[in-house]
């Protein structure tokens, strides 16, 4: 590429910026702001998901959440028109960390920061307490799923997840799925058993928009091993919606909990 294809000659616009990354993107944006992502179809910045977790949870004004994993600021649009005090969102993937600074920009995220890094590192030395931790997308893209969810335990009463999850019947017999995962194992975590299955990137990793984990694997914990989980760490209350076990890319739940 000649440095000079860097360069934008066009009258400056939101759509110049959001073309930086042409063919990158996972999200559509709201109609209302008329600029096209390509190829987004996901309607993250007009999700039911957060929408159910805020009427779930009694409402987003004035409290500090802490987001893992923002993709590329959807979810941390909604908190704010939910007025949010503050949003820190976390980003390990540096593309989708740029997005988000653009999407921040764009839509004026003027309650919204953030951090390009591993939020288990930061989990790990936080000193802050959150009135939520929202984690969408990120579980099944782990290595060790069990220890963010502790993690995340120690930081937040109140705990949102949507993920995937390993289910033997329904993956081995999925041809697009069979092929990406490993036996199940039982693990340990501070001495109780959970069930997980080692799962493969393979193909995916030559997208230069992926959006998964750092590594080539993850592993995918079964359903029942993550409601265990979330009660072995204080969550009693438990709302479940968005069970999809037919989902394309694997069968999938959300979770508000609560302690």
């Amino acid at each position: 590429m000649d440095i000079l294809d860097s360069y934008v000659l066009t009258e400056p616009s939101s759509q110049n910026v959001i073309d930086i990354f042409q063919g990158e993107w996972s999200s559509v944006l709201p109609a209302q702001f008329g600029l096209t992502t390509k190829p987004g179809t996901a309607g993250l910045f007009e999700d039911p998901r957060v929408t159910w977790a805020e009427q779930t949870f009694g409402g987003f004004s004035n409290w500090n959440i802490l987001e893992l994993g923002p993709l590329e600021g959807g979810h941390s649009y909604m908190f704010q028109n939910g007025n949010a005090s503050k949003v820190t969102a976390i980003e390990a993937n540096t593309r989708a960390f740029l997005k988000c600074l653009c999407v921040k920009e764009i839509l004026k995220l003027d309650r919204v920061e953030f951090k390009l890094g591993d939020f288990m590192q930061f989990l790990e030395k936080a000193d802050l307490t959150y009135d939520m931790v929202f984690a969408s997308g990120v579980l099944y893209h782990m290595e060790e799923p069990l220890r963010l969810l502790n993690l995340a335990s120690k930081v937040s009463d109140r705990l949102f997840i949507w993920t995937h999850y390993y289910d033997h019947e329904i993956i081995t017999n999925t041809e697009k799925l069979k092929h990406k995962f490993e036996p199940v194992q039982v693990v340990e975590f501070e001495g109780v058993p959970y069930e997980t299955s080692q799962q493969s990137y393979k193909q995916a990793l030559a997208w230069s928009g992926f959006c998964g984990g750092p590594q080539p694997v993850s592993r995918w914990l079964t359903r029942d091993s993550i409601i265990k989980a979330l009660n072995q760490f204080g969550y009693k209350d438990l709302s479940v919606s968005f069970e999809q076990p037919d989902h394309p890319n694997g069968p999938a739940f959300a979770i508000c909990a609560r302690k």
